[in-house]
C-alpha cells in the first residue's frame, strides 16, 4: 500500500545524537582516541586560559572540529559552522547537545592565536604519535622523508617588485580582478614578492610547469604502517626539502645502529647524503638517473635487500600527500604566512593519523 506524504509538523521529542549514530560508525573509534590525547593536554589548556572572566569555547571543541573538517572535506570553517546548526553526526562528535547553540565561525579565527603561542598542534600531533608508538603501530628505525608544494593563499598577480610604491601603479581597468601582463618581465623571489602573502614562494613542481606561490610541506613517515611523525611547512626554496629533512630527523630519530631513510632521486645529493649518514643514520635514497652527474649512494648501499624494502615502501608517503590534498583539501592553504599554514598542517597530519590508527586497531591481528 502506497504511504502518506505527511506534511512535517512541529513536535516535542527527547533525542540524543548519541541514539543516531550507529555503533559501528568509524567515528567513534576516531573519537575515543582524540578523547585520550586531548585528556593529555589538559594542563596545557589550563595554563592557555585565566582563572577568572566568561567561560570560552573548550579548546577540545576546536581541535576536534579541526579534525571533522579534514575528515569530511570541508572546505572553510564558515561551512562548517554552518553544518554544525543541522549534522547530528558533527554534534555527536564535539559533544554538543540538540539544542546548544553552533559555533560562530569567528571563534576559529580569535582562537587560532593563542593556539599558535602554545604550540598546540604541533603538541596534539605529538600526543598521537606517542599513542600509535605505544599500541606498536610504528616503526622506531625505518623512516621516509618527502616534500610536496602547497598552493598559497595568494595570485600571482600579487607578485610585485620590492618595494615598490603601491601610489606609482597604473589604476586597475578592473578593481576586482585587474588585467596584469609580466610577458617580458622577468620575476624572481629576490626581486619580487607577494602583497598578499610576502612569506610565500614563487615555485614549480618541475620542468614545463606553471610557477605558483607556494610553501613546501615536508612529510617525515615511519615505514611500518605509513604513519605521519611530523609534516613540517617550509619556505619553497631550492633546498627546503633537504633542509627540513635533516630538521626533522634531528628532532624525530635518534640515528642508533640498523635506522634508515628512504627518499626519492631529488635527495640524492652528497651533501645530504654525507649529513644523513653523519647523523648515523643509512640513506636508503633512490639513485639518480641523470646521466650529467654520479649518484651520491653507491653500491656499498644499495646490495643489501633492506635497501629494495626501503623503495618500495617509500612510495606510500606519496598516498599521505594524497589524502591531505584531496580529503583534507590542502592542496592550498586556506591562510596567510607560514605560521598559520604550519598550524593547519599538524592538525590535517593528526587527522590523518587518526583515521590509520582507527583502521590499525580494528583490523585483525
Amino acid at each position: 500500500m502506497r504511504g502518506a506524504d505527511t506534511k512535517q509538523s512541529s513536535m516535542l521529542c527527547i533525542l540524543s545524537p548519541e541514539d543516531r549514530v550507529p555503533a559501528k560508525h568509524p567515528l567513534r573509534r576516531i573519537n575515543a582516541l582524540a578523547d585520550q590525547a586531548l585528556a593529555r593536554m589538559s594542563p596545557l589548556f589550563d595554563e592557555m586560559y585565566s582563572g577568572v572572566g566568561r567561560p570560552s569555547i573548550p579548546p577540545e571543541r576546536l581541535l576536534k572540529s579541526s579534525l571533522l573538517i579534514a575528515l569530511y572535506t570541508v572546505r572553510s570553517e564558515r561551512l562548517f559552522c554552518e553544518q554544525l546548526d543541522y549534522n547530528l553526526l558533527f554534534r555527536w562528535f564535539l559533544d554538543m547537545d540538540m539544542a546548544e547553540e553552533s559555533i560562530d565561525h569567528s571563534t576559529f579565527s580569535r582562537n587560532r592565536a593563542r593556539l599558535l603561542e602554545h604550540e598546540v598542534a604541533a603538541k596534539f600531533l605529538a600526543e598521537i604519535v606517542a599513542m600509535a608508538r605505544g599500541a606498536k603501530l610504528m616503526s622506531d628505525d625505518h623512516f621516509t622523508v618527502d616534500g610536496t608544494l602547497i598552493e598559497a593563499w595568494a595570485g600571482v598577480k600579487s607578485f610585485r617588485p620590492k618595494g615598490e610604491d603601491p601610489a606609482d601603479r597604473e589604476p586597475p581597468d578592473d578593481p576586482g580582478n585587474r588585467t596584469v601582463n609580466f610577458h617580458g618581465e622577468k620575476r624572481s623571489n629576490e626581486t619580487h614578492e607577494s602583497t598578499t602573502d610576502p612569506e610565500a614562494k614563487l615555485a614549480r613542481k618541475g620542468n614545463n610547469q606553471p610557477a605558483k606561490l607556494s610553501y613546501l610541506a615536508n612529510a617525515l613517515m615511519e615505514n611500518r604502517n605509513g604513519l605521519i611523525v611530523d609534516l613540517r611547512v617550509e619556505p619553497a626554496t631550492g633546498f627546503g626539502e633537504r633542509e627540513g629533512a635533516l630538521a626533522m630527523l634531528d628532532e624525530h630519530v635518534a640515528g642508533r645502529e640498523g635506522t634508515t631513510l628512504g627518499a626519492d632521486a631529488g635527495y640524492d645529493v652528497a651533501s645530504f647524503v654525507t649529513a644523513v649518514r653523519e647523523r648515523g643514520i643509512t640513506p636508503h635514497i633512490a639513485q639518480t638517473r641523470d646521466h650529467r652527474r654520479r649518484s651520491a649512494v653507491d653500491s656499498r648501499t644499495t646490495r643489501h635487500s633492506g635497501y629494495a624494502v626501503s623503495q618500495r615502501i617509500r612510495k606510500r608517503v606519496e598516498e599521505i600527500f594524497a589524502w591531505t590534498k584531496t580529503v583534507a583539501c590542502f592542496r592550498k592553504t586556506r591562510f596567510k604566512g607560514q605560521l598559520r599554514t604550519q598550524l593547519a598542517a599538524h592538525l590535517v597530519a593528526a587527522a590523518y593519523n587518526l583515521l590509520r590508527i582507527a583502521k590499525l586497531m580494528a583490523a585483525p591481528a
